[in-house]
């Protein structure tokens, strides 16, 4: 029997374990357009920031964060206070087993509470697939019901393309 997943609302003594999932995001993927992960300090920082107006949620197996999600403005001018960007990380080994969606799924019911009416999520698109990035994150937001409505071309760059 699967362990049950908890989400709840992240804090900042997470921090050091929501950065141990990000890390390999940072070291080995374009997933993320860092080049560099952030001290713990930083991150925290950032947390903290989110928290004083977003929703930033963790999901728990076996009281061990294995994934999260969080909002943030999606462009900072007032009257896009409707609209924000969506990020979300998992534990490359809990990858595929519904908790993506199941974390999805509640920062979309804490958004809709505060009257947010547009969810975005900017997400880098290789031209070919490789082992720095796929297309898993286009297909995830669209398994979710999320559509494309733009495109930045040539806009990223990291490990030499």
């Amino acid at each position: 029997m699967a362990a049950a997943i908890t989400l709840r609302t992240a804090v900042l003594p997470d921090a050091e374990r929501l950065l141990e999932i990000y890390r390999p995001y940072v070291e080995e993927t374009a997933i993320t357009f860092e080049y560099t992960v952030p001290t713990i300090e930083e991150f925290r920082g950032r947390m903290a920031r989110v928290l004083e107006k977003y929703p930033y949620l963790v999901a728990e197996r076996d009281g061990t964060i294995v994934g999260y999600a969080y909002a943030g403005p999606f462009v900072g001018r007032a009257a896009y206070d409707w609209s924000v960007e969506t990020t979300i990380y998992l534990d490359r080994a809990v990858r595929r087993q519904g908790i993506g969606g199941r974390l999805y799924a509640a920062l979309e019911t804490a958004l809709a509470a505060m009257g947010i009416l547009n969810l975005n999520a900017c997400i880098g698109y290789p031209e070919a697939e490789d082992e720095h990035l796929t297309r898993n994150s286009v297909e995830f937001h669209a398994h979710l019901g999320y559509e494309w409505v733009g495109q930045f071309h040539n806009c990223g760059y990291k490990f030499g393309r």
